[in-house]
C-alpha cells in the first residue's frame, strides 16, 4: 500500500479546494490518503473531521515546516511507498499507478514523480518540477520544460521516463525505508530546495531518481510563499548554497562555492537596480545565515563523503545554464547538449 501524505498548515481553503480531487483520483485499493497537520490554528482539523472523514489525520502540536513535518510523518507511518503531495495539487485521473509500477518493476529507483503541470494554465508545465529536474555545474536548477522563467507548453515533447537528478516535491513518491535511511529531508532547510537536496543525496548513494511521464498532476504553486515574498528568496539562496557544499562530489567544490557567492552578488545588484531592495537584503541575510552555520554544513558534507562517487552524475549539466540561457539563447531543454 501507498500513503499519499499531504502536509497542511492553516490550509483549510486549500483542503476544501483540492482534497476532493485527490480522493477521487487516488485508488483506494492501492493507497490511503493522509493529512499531516503542522499545528494549524485555523479550521483545518474541523474541516477534515466534518467534511473528509475518509481521510486519515496525523496531527502535530506545532509547525515543523515542510522538511521536518514530512520527516515526522514518514517516521510514524508504516508503508512501503509514500507520496509527498502538496496541499495545492489536483491530480489527473490515473496519476498514481504508473509510479507504483515503475517502483515495483525496478528496485534501484528510490524516488519518482509525475509530470507537473500549472494549475493556473493547464497547457503549461509548472515552474517547480515540470518533467524532471537537473542542475548545472554551478548548482542552478532547471527542468525539462522550464529553464529560469521560460516555461514551455506541454506538447508531449517530454513523454518518456528519464533519470533525473531531482524531481518535484509537489508529488514525490519515495521508498520509505530509503528515505529514512538517508536521513529524509534536511530539516535545517525548513522549506525550498529540500527535495533537490534529498534526490541528490539519493543519486550520490547509488539510487535512481526517475521522472515518470505517464502520470500527471496540476500544481498551483506559491500557496505558502509566493515568488514575490523575500522570505522565499532568502530560503532559495541559502539552501542552494548549503546543498552545493553537502553534495558536490568534486574536489573543485570550493571554487564552485566561491563562484556562486559572486554570482549571488550579481543577482543582488540586479534586484537593487530594479527597485527590489527587500530581495537584495534577503540574499545578504541568506549568506550571513549560511556562514553562521557553515561548520554544521561542512560536518554534513564530511558525513556524506562515503556516499559520493568521484565523478559528477550524468544529470549534472557540465556547462553553465546561465550562459546558455542568457548569452546563447538556449531557452528550452531540447536546446541543451548534455
Amino acid at each position: 500500500m501507498i500513503a499519499v501524505v499531504i502536509l497542511n498548515w492553516n490550509g483549510a481553503s486549500l483542503l476544501r479546494r483540492y482534497l476532493p480531487q485527490v480522493i477521487a483520483t487516488t485508488p483506494a485499493d492501492i493507497a490511503d490518503v493522509w493529512v499531516a497537520d503542522n499545528g494549524s490554528t485555523d479550521e483545518s482539523l474541523a474541516v477534515l473531521r466534518d467534511e473528509f472523514p475518509q481521510v486519515k489525520v496525523l496531527p502535530f502540536a506545532q509547525n515543523y515546516g515542510f522538511a521536518a513535518g514530512y520527516n515526522r510523518a514518514l517516521q510514524q507511518l508504516d508503508y512501503e511507498y509514500v507520496v509527498l503531495l502538496n496541499s495545492d495539487v489536483a491530480p489527473a485521473e490515473g496519476w498514481l499507478r504508473p509510479q507504483l509500477e515503475l517502483m515495483q518493476n525496478d528496485t534501484t529507483i528510490a524516488a519518482c514523480a509525475p509530470i507537473i503541470m500549472d494549475d493556473k494554465r493547464h497547457e503549461y508545465f509548472e515552474y517547480a518540477g515540470a518533467a524532471g529536474g537537473f542542475v548545472d555545474f554551478l548548482g542552478y536548477p532547471f527542468c525539462r520544460g522550464r529553464i529560469f522563467d521560460t516555461i514551455e507548453t506541454n506538447c508531449n515533447q517530454y513523454n518518456t521516463d528519464i533519470d533525473a537528478l531531482w524531481v518535484s516535491g509537489a508529488a514525490l513518491m519515495v521508498r520509505r525505508n530509503i528515505y529514512n535511511e538517508i536521513g529524509g529531508l534536511d530539516e535545517s532547510f525548513f522549506a525550498h530546495m529540500e527535495e533537490i537536496d534529498l534526490c541528490w543525496r539519493m543519486r550520490n548513494a547509488g539510487w535512481r531518481v526517475v521522472a515518470c511521464s505517464k502520470g500527471k498532476i496540476y500544481h498551483l504553486g506559491g500557496a505558502t510563499l509566493s515568488a514575490a515574498n523575500p522570505r522565499k528568496t532568502y530560503l532559495n539562496f541559502r539552501n542552494n548554497l548549503a546543498m552545493l557544499i553537502k553534495n558536490y562530489n568534486s574536489c573543485a567544490w570550493f571554487c564552485i562555492f566561491v563562484a556562486r557567492l559572486l554570482l549571488d552578488g550579481v543577482a543582488g545588484a540586479k534586484f537593487l537596480a530594479s527597485g527590489e531592495a527587500a530581495h537584495c537584503w534577503a540574499i545578504v541575510r541568506a549568506h550571513w545565515s549560511l556562514f553562521g552555520r557553515l561548520k554544521s554544513v561542512l560536518k554534513q558534507r564530511k558525513a556524506l563523503k562515503k556516499q559520493r562517487s568521484r565523478s559528477l552524475p550524468d544529470q549534472i549539466y557540465k556547462r553553465s545554464i546561465v550562459v546558455d540561457y542568457y548569452v546563447r539563447k538556449k531557452q528550452k531543454f531540447s536546446d541543451l547538449s548534455f
